[in-house]
């Protein structure tokens, strides 16, 4: 169930497929409401690590690939509005800080969302993930906090639980499933063999629902616990 109405919606990412996993459920959910969503993603995973066995890409056409999946996932979410930013896969963390800040302030700025989803700064494993997050953060940071909208993180790193607790917002997504199984399989470049496996365990009889499938978890921006005290 949705937590609250939301009158703009900007999603934030590095790599295609970055939404499928942790957002796609909820973000479908706020599009069936007729939420609009911007998708702003960074990259366009061309360092990403499955080529295939035998090879099905290379690096020169896999950003090809995955553009077009990029495209078929925000479809199967119901996101119409997809930016593809032009930076590089695993070099997001050595772009310039204040470059990053301006072009997520330029989106606030043009956008005026209610909601913005990302990365949760220090707990999001990856060095783009990071990156983006942290970029994110600055940009909100230096609005005055009654204009800031609300911002959410994904987490997932070993220490998460440990530090940040659960997650405070927790979305059932058991009505957008296929939604989010339809936006998890336009990344076959990437989750093929994931999806393969899902579909065996069910075909063996096992109708144990993953949690990928039931829920979606955020955590709340903690600007009282700020990763850094000023940028």
């Amino acid at each position: 169930m949705l937590q609250q109405k939301e009158s703009q919606i900007l999603v934030v990412f590095p790599h295609p497929d970055d939404e499928a996993f942790g957002t796609s459920g909820t973000l479908a959910q706020y599009a069936n409401a007729g939420v609009p969503i911007t998708y702003a993603c960074l990259t366009l995973g061309e360092m990403g690590r499955n080529l295939g066995n035998p090879p099905f890409a290379t690096r020169e056409t896999l950003p090809l690939i995955r553009k077009a999946e990029l495209e078929a996932s925000a479809k199967a979410i119901g996101i119409q509005d997809l930016r593809m930013m032009g930076l590089r896969d695993k070099t997001v963390e050595f772009e310039d800080d204040e470059k990053m800040v301006q072009m997520m302030t330029s989106l606030i700025d043009e956008l005026n969302p209610s909601l913005i989803m990302t990365f949760y700064p220090n707990y999001a494993v990856h060095p783009d993930h990071e990156a983006t997050a942290k970029a994110v953060v600055r940009a909100v940071r230096r609005m005055a906090p009654a204009d800031r909208p609300r911002l959410y993180g994904l987490a997932f790193a070993n220490n998460t639980l440990a530090e940040l607790g659960q997650p405070d917002i927790t979305n059932d997504i058991r009505d957008v499933k296929e939604h989010k199984m339809n936006s998890m399989k336009a990344h076959s470049s990437q989750t093929g063999w994931m999806m393969q496996e899902e579909s065996k365990r069910e075909e063996d009889g096992d109708t144990a629902e993953h949690n990928w499938f039931t829920d979606e978890g955020f955590y709340s921006y903690r600007w009282h616990e700020d990763f850094e005290q000023s940028f």
